[in-house]
């Protein structure tokens, strides 16, 4: 039944582009940049992320790391992004639409981080629109979940902004920064988004 699973898992998602910015899968030339905007932000992201693995901004962990992206796209089980302005290029920080489910379900976990640098500007807001575009009119999910801790402010925002509507508080949900940390959990529908949110 082609509702439950469609053929579309079988190439690279293109890239995606609005406002200025631009969503796309990762290369092995983005490496240089990607590990040092990771490095420069460390102290940043650390309370919002798992723990690093001790070689995390390696090549050969990046080389790893796309393998496995490759694996998930051809999968229909995650899409990764990263996110750069149009303008010069430049990344900003990488999304990823993951745990995707089919079947009853067709649905998805939406994750993302920004580089210190560029936070605070609006990128990823419309960052998240693109990728939830991609997710309800080209993937054809129904729904798309994500989850932050309660005193992520900045995150909160940008779903609530991109009309996310939380739905429940999970206690002990990820580990994050070393520890099992509660959640606020947040959900947009496909009906929502088409309704309310302007195309990116």
């Amino acid at each position: 039944m082609a509702f439950f699973r469609l053929p579309i898992a079988a190439e690279e998602p293109p890239g995606l582009r609005g406002k200025g910015f631009v969503l796309r899968t990762p290369r092995l030339e983005d490496f240089d940049a990607w590990a040092a905007l990771r490095e420069a932000s460390r102290d940043f992201l650390k309370p919002w992320e798992p723990v690093w693995p001790s070689d995390d901004l390696t090549k050969p962990a990046f080389r790893r790391r796309l393998k496995r992206y490759a694996r998930e796209i051809e999968d229909d089980s995650a899409y990764p992004f990263f996110l750069f302005r149009e303008a010069d290029g430049a990344l900003l920080g990488g999304l990823t639409l993951g745990m995707v489910r089919r079947g009853v379900s067709q649905a998805a976990t939406l994750g993302y981080w920004m580089g210190q640098q560029h936070a605070g500007a609006g990128a990823m807001t419309t960052g998240v629109r693109l990728a939830c575009s991609y997710a309800f009119e080209t993937l054809r999910l129904r729904r798309i979940e994500a989850a932050c801790v309660p005193y992520n402010i900045a995150s909160t925002r940008v779903l609530e902004k991109v009309g996310f509507q939380r739905e429940g508080y999970a206690r002990q949900y990820l580990c994050i920064d070393g520890l099992w940390q509660d959640h606020l959990l947040f959900a947009l529908l496909r009906a929502e988004f088409a309704a309310d949110t302007p195309s990116p």
